[in-house]
């Protein structure tokens, strides 16, 4: 069933208060996201190999569980290493042949902290431990049932919207820049840790950034706030090219205090809060959309992990919004479009429960004008949705 209706409503951009949050590639919580991904990613690439398909597996089960370091001006050391445990199901035979998925999943994570945080060693800073079982029988014979398409094994309701608004892109665009090589290459003391909420009120928007600096680099409180103080200058220039707001403001490290020492300043050993200050867990993070949006309604499935050719969790939330994006960009007169998916578990994944399309008109607009071409674009979405899953088994759609 697919329902195209008006949405009658306020736009998020035209509301008075807006909050939006983004968590950066050091976070422990985006960490356990990327990590699990990349886990299933590997795994599809290791079925497929296998046996031309992706098999059963679900790697949404996951914790980083802070390690323990001793911190000082200019250095310090780890005292005991992160530590990862990976859940949750995954084959581990097809057709009397073994898959070393424990294997896989610890080579995955590694490469994970490999490549993405600059100073963690994952054979000296990170303890992984798999707990990854079999999966239950009925829903591991979901993918022995004959059909393209796999059936959804969960019911599951999903929402995507498009497009964002100037304070989603200005929360989006600055952590990304804060964690961009270039932004590295100036501020090599800077860690990958972190996390920038924005707020705005009327036209003005104020922005809290968290990013811890790197205690190899800082040699006194002093030399700190120095550092601390070049770095949100640089902010507020980068920040300028934004004129959606009448008035900037940025504040960073707001915990910080003068005279206190090492109790007053945001220092990290290895550039994440995990390295012995804050734990992670999967689903804690950004939507896959890459931001925490208080403002639009949220799902609450967790996509990172999941699997990208049965789980609707995964699937029905990343093609949310990649339809209400379409819609979008292919249907004049709309301001925003909400597209909701429900699934029913045992349905073939092209074939959902219910699939609607909330829209915003502009003014003048009607629903009746515009409701067959939202209603073909959902059917197409749909339609296509095996190559779609393939795509998302390759890591064609980020969803942290």
């Amino acid at each position: 069933m697919i329902i195209v209706e008006e949405f009658r409503g306020t736009p998020v951009a035209d509301r008075r208060v807006e909050i939006v949050e983004r968590k950066g590639v050091g976070h422990p919580d985006y960490i356990c996201d990327a990590v699990m991904e990349s886990i299933s990613l590997a795994l599809s690439r290791e079925y497929r190999k296998a046996c031309g398909a992706v098999l059963h597996h679900n790697i949404d089960k996951g914790l980083l569980a802070a390690g323990r370091a001793e911190i000082s001006f200019g250095g310090g050391r780890m005292i005991r290493p992160m530590e990862l445990i990976i859940g949750d199901r995954a084959t581990a035979a097809v057709a009397g042949k073994k898959i070393p998925v424990q294997e896989i999943a610890a080579n995955a994570a590694r490469d994970w902290f490999r490549n993405n945080l600059r100073f963690v060693d994952p054979d000296k800073h990170v303890r992984c431990r798999s707990v990854l079982a079999p999966g239950s029988e009925e829903l591991s014979d979901i993918f022995s049932r004959p059909g393209r398409l796999r059936g959804a094994n969960d019911t599951s309701a999903l929402i995507g919207y498009y497009p964002l608004s100037p304070v989603e892109t200005t929360v989006l665009e600055l952590e990304r820049h804060l964690n961009s090589g270039r932004f590295k290459k100036r501020f090599p003391e800077t860690g990958e840790d972190i996390k920038v909420m924005g707020l705005r009120t009327g036209t003005s928007i104020d922005l809290t950034v968290a990013m811890p600096l790197l205690s190899a680099c800082i040699r006194s409180e002093t030399e700190y706030f120095r550092r601390k103080e070049l770095i949100s200058r640089a902010i507020g220039r980068y920040l300028r090219q934004h004129d959606h707001f009448s008035r900037v403001s940025v504040n960073l490290n707001t915990l910080d205090e003068p005279g206190r020492g090492l109790g007053g300043i945001y220092l990290s050993l290895l550039g994440t809060s995990a390295d012995g200050a804050d734990s992670g867990q999967v689903g804690r993070g950004n939507r896959v959309n890459g931001l925490i949006s208080v403002n639009r309604p949220m799902g609450t499935e967790a996509a990172a992990g999941k699997n990208p050719v049965s789980h609707v969790g995964k699937i029905y939330n990343v093609l949310a919004h990649k339809t209400a994006e379409k819609i979008y960009r292919n249907v004049d007169g709309i301001r925003e479009v909400y597209v909701l998916l429900l699934s029913r578990i045992g349905a073939p994944i092209d074939s959902p429960a219910m699939a609607s399309a909330q829209l915003l008109l502009e003014k003048g607009r009607r629903i009746r004008d515009i409701s067959e071409p939202v209603q073909m674009i959902i059917e197409a979405e749909l339609a296509g949705i095996g190559g779609f899953c393939e795509r998302l088994a390759s890591g064609a759609f980020p969803v942290c």
